[in-house]
């Protein structure tokens, strides 16, 4: 039986079928251990305020690394994610030179670091990676 869509199209459906499954074994299908990590209760509500400061860093981030384009982390642009937070956290409590909060840039960098572990040890690759 011939698929109602072309080929190229059968294979990007496959593709993202795949993708949603990625995305899934982010969390446990059981529903009992998904209720073990409140990520709304446990984080969204606990930093509500520093996670939208975190979000217009990585707004800058993308204006500065890859202007013109979608939000997204390109990977390949300012790797050292380790010496970088250092040097934000050592000026905390006050802005860079294009106004973001070091503290907020420190902290884009600190979950960059953990998520590369986390995807090191099997987690799937973030969706904004490129």
């Amino acid at each position: 039986m011939r698929t109602p869509y072309p080929e190229p199209h059968a294979e990007s459906v496959a593709k993202q079928d795949l993708i949603v499954a990625e995305r899934r074994a982010l969390l446990p299908t059981d529903a009992k251990e998904r209720k073990k990590i409140p990520i709304g209760t446990g984080v969204l509500d606990y930093f509500p305020a520093a996670l939208a400061e975190v979000a217009k860093i990585s707004q800058m981030g993308n204006d500065q690394h890859n202007p013109g384009e979608d939000l997204h982390w390109a990977r390949g642009k300012s790797m050292d994610q380790f010496d970088t937070t250092i040097r934000h956290l050592m000026e905390r409590g006050t802005l860079d030179v294009d106004g973001g909060r070091h503290t907020a840039k420190a902290a884009w960098r600190i979950l960059a670091i953990l998520q590369l572990e986390l995807e090191a040890e099997g987690a799937p690759i973030a969706r904004g990676a490129r």
